[in-house]
């Protein structure tokens, strides 16, 4: 049982750590706000995903029939 206790009390910190950091976000102005949104975005476009990697596919396939 007392590995499930250390588990809980685990699982509490992580969720106080998390509470803790979107309170600190919640803080920052508006203009920081908006540079951190502007950094995921360029981040996500680097991130392939099913439907990017279909419509490559479908691309490359087009252009090398043609």
């Amino acid at each position: 049982m007392e590995i499930y206790a250390n588990r809980r009390d685990e699982v509490q910190k992580l969720f106080k750590a998390k509470e803790q950091f979107h309170r600190e976000r919640a803080r920052l102005p508006i203009e920081e706000k908006i540079k951190i949104l502007v950094e995921l975005q360029k981040l996500a476009i680097d991130i392939p995903t099913a439907s990017k990697e279909k419509r490559f596919k479908k691309q490359k396939l087009n252009s090398e029939s043609s």
